[in-house]
């Protein structure tokens, strides 16, 4: 059992629609019946869904975040790309950025850096995902690679008070497969002693079955959630299950 203040992040990556809205009135009315300061939810639908979540969720203590973001702080000929600060008008307050997805599409840590500085600039709370992939990880230099993403990625960033880490294993996301608790616990305990202040979050294939063992590892902040976050039931039994 956990009595800590956790994070739950909700990343519905390519989902819903304004009718899929509707059913986070479930979400919203659990919420409401729990103490405020017990845990933070944030949401990070896409981008065609940031304006109407925050108009639903404005009188609710629920967050929203974006999925990613442009590196321009400025407008510009950038077709198709949203910046921090036009994500933050519409109502984010927080943006995944580094995720495994985005990486694997191009993305590479001096990008994901300049990204990570845009967003603080303009006034966005970062949750900055790293993690190694199955080769890595069978080559035994998962700890390299942390060191290696944390520090290209957080390079010259002074204000890092905005700053979750997300800990997402690229073989995990979508598996159904968890790291072995021991493993995860010197894993996430690793991260924290390299960036030291920080709260970490543990994400991939985070479900209702797995949840009871993830709980238990006192060193995670939180957890960044993605298809489990999608089904209502599903978000709100994590949740409970983590407090109980």
């Amino acid at each position: 059992m956990t009595n800590k203040y956790m994070y739950f992040v909700a990343n519905w990556k390519m989902f819903g629609d304004l009718g899929t809205l509707n059913t986070l009135n479930k979400v919203i009315t659990f919420v409401n019946k729990i103490k405020k300061n017990k845990f933070k939810l944030i949401y990070c639908p896409p981008s065609t869904l940031i304006y109407p979540l925050a108009k639903m969720l404005k009188k609710t203590s629920i967050e929203i975040g974006a999925q990613n973001c442009h590196e321009s702080e400025n407008n510009g000929a950038h077709t198709g790309q949203l910046n921090a600060m036009m994500l933050k008008d519409v109502g984010a307050k927080y943006v995944i950025l580094g995720h495994s997805e985005n990486r694997q599409s191009g993305e590479n840590d001096r990008l994901i850096n300049l990204k990570i500085r845009s967003a603080i600039k303009s006034g966005l709370k970062v949750i900055f995902c790293i993690g190694e992939t199955l080769s890595e990880k069978r080559k035994k230099i998962t700890k390299k690679i942390l060191a290696q993403q944390i520090s290209k990625g957080l390079n010259k960033i002074k204000n890092r008070k905005g700053i979750l880490i997300a800990y997402e294993p690229v073989w995990a996301i979508g598996s159904g497969l968890i790291p072995e608790q021991s493993e995860l616990i010197d894993t996430i305990d690793y991260i924290k002693g390299k960036v030291k202040g920080f709260k970490v979050l543990y994400g991939g294939s985070v479900n209702p079955k797995n949840i009871n063992n993830l709980k238990n590892i006192n060193s995670i902040d939180g957890f960044l959630i993605g298809g489990a976050s999608q089904v209502p039931n599903n978000f709100i039994d994590i949740i409970k299950k983590t407090y109980n």
